[in-house]
C-alpha cells in the first residue's frame, strides 16, 4: 500500500514537472497572455491525461493513489525522460519505510579488499546518503584528506556544500553539486520517513541556498557515470571520469572509481600524485594515522 508521506512526494513531483513545461512545448495553444502560475495549469495537464481536474488536483495533493493507466499517461503528457519515469513508478508503488534510525554500515569485506588493490586510481566506497565508508590514499590526494573529518560529518554531499576546500576543488560544483542533490532525492522517494536523510537534508538546507533550491526542485537525473573536473594544487587542472559498482551484497554500498584518459595531462597528474601516495614516508604516515 502507498503510503502517505510517498503520495505527497508524488504530488510535489507533478507540481514541480508541471511548472517546467508550457503549453507550446506540449502541444496546447499559447494565447500570449498572461499566467497566474508558472508552467501548465492543473485543468490542463488534466485535459491531456482524459481526467477531471478535481481527480488530477487529489493527486498533487497526495489526497489519492495514483493508477497505473494514468501514471502511463503522465509520462507522456508531462514529458518524462526515463529517470523521471522510473522515480514516478516508484513514489507510486512505494511502501513505507519506518522511520528509524539503522545501525552503522561496515564495508563489505569483498569491496574493501577491491578498494584495497587500486593504488594507482582514485576511489571512494560511498554507502547511505552517500555517506563516505572508506578511500584509498589517491582519492584523498585527489580530494581530500578524509582522515581530517569527523566520522559523523563525513558525508561526500555535507562536504560539497560545507567545505570551502573541497567545493573550490571542483570546476564544475554546481553540475556535481545539483547531481548529488538528485541522488539524494532518489533516496528520500525510496525511504521519506529515514531519519537520518531527513536530519541531513535539514542541516545543509540550513547552510546552503543553491542546496534548499535544488532540493525542492527535485530533479531526478539519477546519474551512475560521468566526469568531474578538478583543480588540484599540486597536479593542476584534473579530468576524471568517474562510474560506480554497487555491492550485491549491499547495494546501498558503491564503489565510486575515477580514471583518466592515457597520455593526457590529467593522466599524467594522475600518475604523479599515485608516486607521491606510494612514498615511503606516505606509507609510513598512514600507518601511523
Amino acid at each position: 500500500m502507498t503510503s502517505d508521506a510517498h503520495l505527497n512526494e508524488l504530488g510535489a513531483f507533478l507540481k514541480v514537472r508541471r511548472a517546467e513545461l508550457s503549453p507550446r512545448t506540449v502541444g496546447l495553444p499559447d494565447t500570449g497572455g498572461p499566467r497566474r502560475v508558472p508552467g501548465l495549469r492543473r485543468e490542463e495537464v488534466a485535459l491531456l491525461a482524459g481526467i477531471s481536474t478535481d481527480c488530477y488536483t487529489r493527486l498533487e495533493q497526495g489526497r489519492a493513489a495514483v493508477p497505473t493507466l494514468v501514471l502511463t499517461t503522465l509520462v507522456r503528457v508531462l514529458r518524462l525522460d526515463d529517470a523521471q519515469r522510473d522515480h514516478l513508478f516508484a513514489l507510486a508503488a512505494g511502501d513505507e519505510c519506518a522511520p528509524r534510525r539503522r545501525p552503522a554500515q561496515k564495508v563489505q569485506p569483498p569491496l574493501r579488499r577491491l578498494l584495497d588493490e587500486l593504488t594507482a586510481t582514485p576511489a571512494l566506497i560511498l554507502g547511505r546518503h552517500m555517506d563516505i565508508l572508506a578511500w584509498n590514499a589517491l582519492a584523498a590526494a585527489v580530494l581530500t584528506d578524509f582522515a581530517r573529518v569527523p566520522q559523523k560529518q563525513r558525508n561526500y554531499v555535507r562536504l560539497l556544500f560545507t567545505d570551502t576546500g573541497f567545493r573550490e576543488r571542483y570546476l564544475d560544483w554546481r553540475t556535481i553539486g545539483r547531481s548529488c542533490v538528485a541522488q539524494l532525492r532518489l533516496e528520500a522517494a525510496k525511504c521519506p520517513g529515514d531519519p537520518e536523510l531527513t536530519s541531513l537534508v535539514g542541516a545543509l538546507s540550513v547552510a546552503d541556498a543553491d542546496f534548499r533550491q535544488w532540493w525542492a526542485g527535485r530533479q531526478v537525473p539519477g546519474l551512475r557515470v560521468g566526469t568531474k573536473r578538478l583543480s588540484h594544487p599540486v597536479a593542476g587542472d584534473l579530468t576524471l571520469d568517474w562510474d560506480s559498482l554497487t555491492c550485491t551484497a549491499d547495494p546501498a554500498q558503491q564503489l565510486v572509481i575515477m580514471t583518466t584518459e592515457p597520455g593526457t595531462p590529467s593522466h599524467d597528474g594522475l600518475r604523479f600524485l599515485a608516486s607521491w601516495t606510494a612514498a615511503p614516508h606516505q606509507r609510513a604516515r598512514d600507518a601511523t594515522a
